[in-house]
């Protein structure tokens, strides 16, 4: 593509997967000669680390919630788009699809990038206004792009008929690696943890004795954090010296902690991820949704096995034949508690498995291929023909 193409990010989160996905892409844009811009709300990660990748930042004031901001909201994006003038724009999550479709209506190219479905989210009245407008916004993005092919099939059958595209998602392999010797093998691993314990600001009793599983995520209903804090009492009984760090900060922070069981450290959000990966026996994840989430690859990538409640893209996540034993259904503490009991007590088979977990992570998702295919994307929709009426854009 020529370098005078401009690509519109419109993106609501600022934090987390999302934010990361969309700092990879503008750095492999910007790199790639694309002028990169993106309208996000101000606060997180997401601005500063846009522009340090290489785009132009303008703040765009939405909530993460739908309410009666939304035509503000819709006005705001319209706004931007006007100025930006982009040839193609990328809407990422619920609210920026919701806003940025309505603001566009068609009058160019857009790809809607869900990264989990709104209507999972949600329930009641709200869940089934938002599956209502994801069946007719879907004519107003010339591309949906999902992150697995689960996500794509819940999609498909939730009614929305659309034109689909599923890229997975990647991780930086040269960022999320192991530590130490790098190697994959379980001494280098030994070393890996120790050296990661040590540094770490953990509790007394955290950094040495029994095995250590890491949660790391937002924490707020959709990671599930309530649910692995439900089934850690039932896995102390079998696994009694096992201890769990729950890294990252979110609107459920405070109402958990209160009520946390013995052995639960609450490390808050970590600016670097990596030492609390390298760090852990496990990593577990027990979302009640995703698209296809970011950590459970981090954590393979830095050579840990993870284990992942059974929602759109963990299964995909998962090395061939890990299934069995690293998949829990989601909302589940008990089957959970088993899970986290078998694994934890089997040092050599998650040694096994943090291996497997490595090579597969290098194999499959690197975040090039991720960043060159939806590049690939933009350049299979804008080399159509098409007609760029700036007057259909609302004002």
């Amino acid at each position: 593509m020529s370098e005078h193409v401009t690509v519109f990010h419109l993106v609501q989160p600022v934090e987390g997967g999302v934010a990361r996905v969309v700092i990879d892409l503008v750095r492999a844009q910007s790199a790639a000669g694309l002028r990169v811009v993106v309208g996000c709300p101000r606060g997180g990660q997401l601005a500063d680390g846009a522009r340090d990748a290489g785009a132009q930042v303008f703040t765009w004031r939405a909530g993460r919630a739908p309410g009666p901001g939304l035509a503000a909201e819709v006005s705001g994006a319209a706004r931007l788009v006007r100025r930006v003038r982009p040839d193609l724009l990328h809407a990422h999550s619920a609210k920026a699809g919701l806003a940025g479709r309505l603001a566009v209506r068609g009058a160019l190219p857009t790809v809607f990038q869900p990264h989990a479905w709104s209507f999972d989210a949600a329930a009641g009245a709200t869940g089934a206004l938002a599956l209502r407008w994801e069946r007719f916004g879907a004519r107003w993005a010339d591309r949906v792009l999902c992150v697995s092919e689960a996500e794509r099939r819940a999609g498909e059958s939730a009614g929305i008929t659309a034109a689909w595209s599923v890229i997975r998602n990647g991780v930086d392999l040269g960022h999320f690696r192991p530590g130490g010797r790098g190697g994959a093998d379980e001494a280098s691993q030994v070393d890996d943890k120790a050296a990661a314990r040590a540094a770490l600001p953990l509790p007394a009793g955290f950094a040495d004795g029994g095995p250590l599983a890491v949660c790391v995520g937002r924490i707020c209903q959709q990671k599930g954090q309530d649910v692995l804090l439900r089934a850690w009492p039932e896995l102390l009984g079998n696994v009694p010296d096992a201890r769990l760090v729950l890294v990252g900060d979110g609107p459920d922070t405070e109402r958990l902690r209160r009520t946390a069981p013995p052995r639960v450290h609450f490390a808050g959000a970590a600016a670097d991820i990596r030492p609390w990966l390298r760090a852990a026996d496990l990593v577990v994840l027990p979302s009640r949704w995703e698209g296809m989430a970011l950590a459970p690859l981090e954590a393979m990538a830095c050579g840990r096995p993870v284990l992942v409640s059974d929602v759109s893209g963990a299964r995909e996540s998962l090395p061939p034949g890990q299934g069995a034993v690293c998949l829990v259904p989601p909302e589940d503490p008990t089957a959970l508690a088993k899970a986290l009991g078998r694994l934890l007590a089997e040092p050599r088979l998650l040694a096994e498995l943090g291996e497997r977990a490595q090579q597969h992570a290098r194999t499959e998702f690197d975040v090039r291929r991720t960043t060159d295919a939806v590049t690939g994307l933009y350049h299979e929709l804008l080399g159509r023909p098409r007609p760029l009426n700036q007057e259909r854009i609302s004002r």
